[in-house]
């Protein structure tokens, strides 16, 4: 302990900071001998109960009786509320990742800071101080809510640069809080007034911005920067397990350490998916994630003395399985869906052809959606969308129609384009994980990790 204080009082970080890591780290409870020396924490960002039953229904055997349970049934151990430090009770992501990275509650915008925005530690920093290999995985641009609240501090998400130029003066023992950084953002590292990844070059990070070449990244540290800002969507990429492939490649990378390692991953895009209304969107990012998990759960199986918890951040869009008063929900249906519907609206737009006749547009559904529609819905969404595409916002407008098409014929329903305020479920598996077992808070969670570096 006091090798670990005097280590973070050299961090070029505020001495503020520094004395507060210092403080409450000597201060944690001893940990228990069956703590892990491996912890994985992944936040399904948006991904209420809703999307885990949707998915156990969209990945059913139709050919099998019972429903086959799927590898977040298998993982569930509890839920957790989500509410911010306000008496809204709904959160945003930046809210609920600061209380999962930090236990602390803290107002919706807040990146890892309290009410009185002052700097909240988090748990990397613990980890990156207690020399632990750190890594943070995501979709979405690495500067985005949920990885920046793991990572850096701010008054409010929407910082970016500013959250960014963090990454870089945010250090324990003068070295940047994670070891390993993959996802998106590549316009917020790559500036006319800064170049961050030349200087994370300087500092010794292998750098990648090809997906393709992520194999490239061959030690530690590294940063891979895959898009402008958030990857591409699953549905409809060349590459639709992106995340399990980062993650899988980051496993690879990480055991170097006899102290072990702490990963935070974010499925970040499911969130996105429900704040548009999305469902076939929404259950390709699931699909990816349950793809992650499974690889995570086999790497626990090779390696038991690794922890892995899960939960969301909060829940998005008020998704609802069964809609308008009918009783069922065909998931099933979304098999067929292989374009997002904002990529099928514009070529509509850009190809108007396909709308030219209801055979043009039946070729074209069939191709791209596959859902059944008899000869009178052919003819009524034709329509719809050719007056749609007349509008001045026609891609936006028909990408919204293709969306409620879509919902439907799967009598799938939404109450909000936000967030909401129902509690989450939490999973966990490998050495540790029935500390989690039960109703918690969100800032519980985070606290338990938090005990567990040691």
């Amino acid at each position: 302990m006091v090798r670990l204080a005097a280590a973070l009082s050299r961090s070029t970080r505020s001495s503020k900071l520094s004395a507060m890591l210092a403080t409450l780290i000597t201060t944690l409870p001893c940990a228990v001998a069956a703590a892990p020396t491996n912890i994985i924490y992944i936040i399904g960002d948006g991904m209420g109960p809703a999307y885990t039953s949707a998915y156990r229904y969209f990945n059913d055997d139709p050919s099998t009786k019972v429903v086959e349970p799927t590898i977040f049934d298998k993982l569930l151990v509890g839920m957790a509320s989500t509410y911010p430090d306000d008496d809204t009770y709904v959160t945003d992501s930046a809210a609920a990742a600061t209380a999962l990275a930090t236990s602390h509650k803290s107002y919706n915008g807040a990146i890892a800071v309290n009410s009185d925005k002052q700097v909240l530690p988090t748990l990397l920093e613990y980890a990156k101080a207690k020399q632990r290999t750190t890594a943070v995985v995501v979709t979405s641009q690495i500067n985005h809510a949920t990885p920046a609240s793991f990572l850096a501090h701010n008054e409010h998400r929407r910082n970016y640069n500013e959250i960014a130029d963090d990454f870089l003066s945010n250090l324990i023992d003068n070295k940047p809080v994670a070891d390993l950084m993959l996802g998106g953002g590549q316009q917020y590292f790559v500036r006319e007034d800064r170049d961050l990844v030349a200087e994370l070059r300087a500092l010794g990070y292998q750098y990648q911005d090809d997906f393709n070449a992520l194999s490239q990244l061959e030690r530690l540290p590294a940063l891979g920067l895959f898009a402008p800002k958030g990857l591409a969507p699953a549905l409809g990429s060349p590459a639709p397990l992106r995340l399990s492939q980062m993650t899988e490649h980051a496993l690879t990378l990480l055991p170097a350490n006899p102290k072990g390692f702490v990963m935070m991953i974010e499925a970040s895009q499911i969130d996105w998916c429900g704040h548009s209304n999305d469902i076939a969107c929404a259950m390709a990012e699931m699909t990816d994630l349950a793809a992650t998990i499974q690889r995570i759960v086999d790497y626990i199986d090779q390696h038991p003395n690794t922890l892995l918890v899960m939960t969301a951040d909060h829940s998005t869009g008020g998704l609802s399985l069964g809609a308008d008063g009918i009783y069922q929900w065909r998931g099933q249906l979304l098999h067929s869906v292989k374009q997002m519907p904002s990529t099928l609206a514009k070529w509509l737009y850009e190809s108007p052809a396909h709308l030219a006749s209801e055979q043009a547009f039946y070729d074209f559904w069939q191709t791209h959606l596959g859902l059944p529609i008899d000869a009178e819905q052919r003819n009524e969404y034709r329509q719809q969308l050719q007056t749609a595409l007349a509008q001045d916002n026609g891609v936006k407008e028909a990408t919204r129609l293709l969306k409620q098409q879509i919902d439907t014929l799967t009598s799938t329903g939404w109450t909000t384009g936000g967030h909401d305020a129902v509690d989450v479920q939490v999973f966990a598996y490998g050495q540790g994980a029935a500390q989690f077992n039960g109703h918690q808070d969100n800032t519980q969670i985070a606290k338990k990790l938090i005990d567990l570096i040691h």
